[in-house]
C-alpha cells in the first residue's frame, strides 16, 4: 500500500475543505453586509443569525486548519507502532490514522481515515500485529501495520 499516495489524497481533501469553508465564510459575510438596513428588529435578528453562522463556519475552519497542521508533521515512512501516519489493517478493514475525512478508495481498496483521537485508534494504541482489541463489543485482529 502506497502511504505517500494516501497522505497526498488526505492533504488534498483537507485543502479542499479549507477552500470551501473560506468561500462560505466570505459569501456569508457578503450576505450579512447586504442585510444592513434601518428597517428594525427583523433585520437585526437576520444579521445576528448570519453572524452565528459565520462563527460556526470559523470554528469549523479552525478545526480543519488544526488537522492540516497535524498532517504537515506526518511522513510516509513505515511505522512500527500505531500513531499518526500509520496504516493499520485489521480483519475488519484498512485504517489510515491522520485526519478524519472519511473513506477514500485507492486501487479498489477502501481505506477509512481516522483521527488519533478516535475511540478506534485509542483501542489500538500500543498493540502490535497479531494482537486483538475490542471496540463496541466487536473484536478485531491487527493484521498489519505500515
Amino acid at each position: 500500500m502506497d502511504k505517500e499516495k494516501i497522505l497526498s489524497i488526505v492533504k488534498n481533501k483537507i485543502s479542499e475543505k479549507i477552500q470551501n469553508l473560506e468561500t462560505l465564510i466570505a459569501e456569508t459575510r457578503a450576505s450579512s453586509n447586504d442585510t444592513k438596513s434601518s428597517m428594525g428588529d427583523k433585520y437585526e435578528t437576520g444579521r445576528e443569525m448570519l453572524q452565528q453562522e459565520i462563527n460556526n463556519l470559523q470554528r469549523q475552519l479552525n478545526e480543519v486548519l488544526n488537522q492540516q497542521n497535524v498532517l504537515q508533521k506526518i511522513t510516509a515512512d513505515p511505522s512500527l507502532k500505531i500513531q499518526n501516519g500509520t496504516l493499520v489493517k485489521t480483519d475488519k478493514g484498512l485504517f489510515y490514522i491522520a485526519a478524519p475525512i472519511g473513506e477514500i478508495v485507492i486501487d479498489q481498496q477502501k481505506i477509512m481515515t481516522v483521527s488519533v483521537e478516535s475511540p478506534l485508534v485509542k483501542a489500538m494504541l500500543g498493540l502490535n500485529k497479531g494482537q486483538t482489541f475490542s471496540i463496541n463489543n466487536n473484536q478485531q485482529v491487527i493484521e498489519g501495520i505500515w
